[in-house]
């Protein structure tokens, strides 16, 4: 052996040594596998929307006059008919009496005209009467009951403005703090009334969101497609709500409005849920998750977490037949439970790595198949 070539045998085994020294494992790092799962889901239509109030109301003065009640706990619960404010009734209830005096003096003119024109229609049937006494008969009977009714009318009108005086709750709900105080001049401005409170409806509450006109179109497709009436209102599906804070769509309601067009503008339909909110979870002004189901389909799955993503998107790591790592591009859908809907870029013959030692694309693995679970 020359001197060359036994120092190339030294410096080998020397390296092989110093491997085994440092104690470094070479084999292929151990990964978990499972086929992606194939199962029936449901397809959503999923949107942003807003809480909103059914019901709310300025609460306002319709007659002038001085506050002198008010009966609530401002943010206070209150049921339809509670009494709120009270605005001086004395005045109106005396315009009320003298309206009443004046049905009851024109009901009694109207008696006297009445029995008048009697005598004269008697007479008048007797030739004991002149024509003219007659028709002045006549028309003083026309003017008693014009003026009943005026003054019936009068009575009416005070009525109104005497029940206006007291200013009631028009529904159930949380009344805001008052906007007014005691003993102060209300409804002088009758082009701009005065604000006494404002009172919202918050249980049903609405969620108020918006379609897209390439999914209105889709909608439609698939209803035709199935053999239903595209044009049929969708009104009465289910529909699931989410509020920011909140993982999944607790709150369970029905589509209860869509619009009959498309704005111009944005070029998206307006439509409408309404849920019961008896626990307040949902106040107006909230923003939230809307999802609706539209169809069902078989779809592939995956643990979320086998799922990786760079600058250019999503994607899951697979092992060929050669057990070498390669990287699939992939179209993400939605999440049910811990698994993700795969749209595209993944075929259920492929063996994607959902868990055990990192590895990276190019290299050779030691893998071991599982079976993932479906999903819930």
């Amino acid at each position: 052996m020359t001197r060359a070539a036994f120092a190339c045998v030294i410096l080998v085994l020397a390296a092989t040594a110093g491997v085994a020294a440092r104690g470094e494992d070479t084999s292929p790092p151990k990964v978990i596998v499972a086929a992606p799962v194939e199962q029936t889901v449901t397809r959503y239509f999923e949107a942003a929307g807003a809480a909103a109030a059914v019901n709310s109301v300025d609460l306002v003065a319709r007659v002038q006059g001085f506050v002198q009640e008010i009966t609530y706990v401002d943010g206070a619960f209150v049921k339809k008919g509670t009494p709120l404010f009270t605005i001086e009734p004395e005045p109106y209830s005396l315009k009320l009496e003298a309206a009443k005096l004046s049905v009851a003096r024109a009901r009694a003119a109207l008696t006297l005209a009445e029995t008048e024109f009697k005598r004269q229609a008697e007479l008048m049937a007797k030739q004991s009467t002149s024509g003219s006494a007659y028709d002045r008969a006549l028309a003083q009977l026309d003017d008693a009951r014009s003026d009943l009714q005026s003054a019936q009318a009068d009575e009416k009108a005070a009525e109104i403005n005497l029940g206006y005086t007291k200013v009631n709750a028009p529904f159930d709900g949380i009344v805001t703090d008052r906007q007014v105080s005691l003993g102060q001049l209300v409804g002088a401005d009758n082009q701009h009334p005065t604000v006494l409170a404002i009172i919202v409806q918050l249980d049903p509450i609405y969620v108020t969101f918006t379609v897209s006109e390439l999914e209105v179109l889709q909608i439609r497709a698939y209803l035709a497609r199935r053999g239903q009436d595209p044009r049929a209102s969708l009104v009465g599906l289910p529909v699931d709500v989410g509020l920011l804070s909140e993982t999944d769509n607790p709150h369970k309601g029905t589509l209860d409005y869509t619009a009959p067009f498309l704005n111009p503008t944005t070029k998206t339909l307006a439509a409408r849920a309404s849920l019961a909110n008896g626990d307040r979870a949902l106040l107006p002004g909230y923003s939230v998750r809307v999802r609706i189901p539209q169809w069902e389909e078989q779809a592939l799955l995956v643990p979320d977490v086998a799922l990786g993503s760079d600058q250019n998107g999503r994607y899951v790591l697979v092992i060929n037949k050669d057990s070498v790592v390669e990287q699939r591009r992939v179209e993400q859908g939605q999440l049910i439970g811990n698994l993700r809907v795969i749209e595209k870029g993944l075929r259920k013959e492929d063996r994607v790595i959902v868990g055990g030692m990192h590895a990276i694309p190019g290299q050779k693995v030691d893998a071991e198949l599982r079976s993932a679970p479906a999903a819930n």
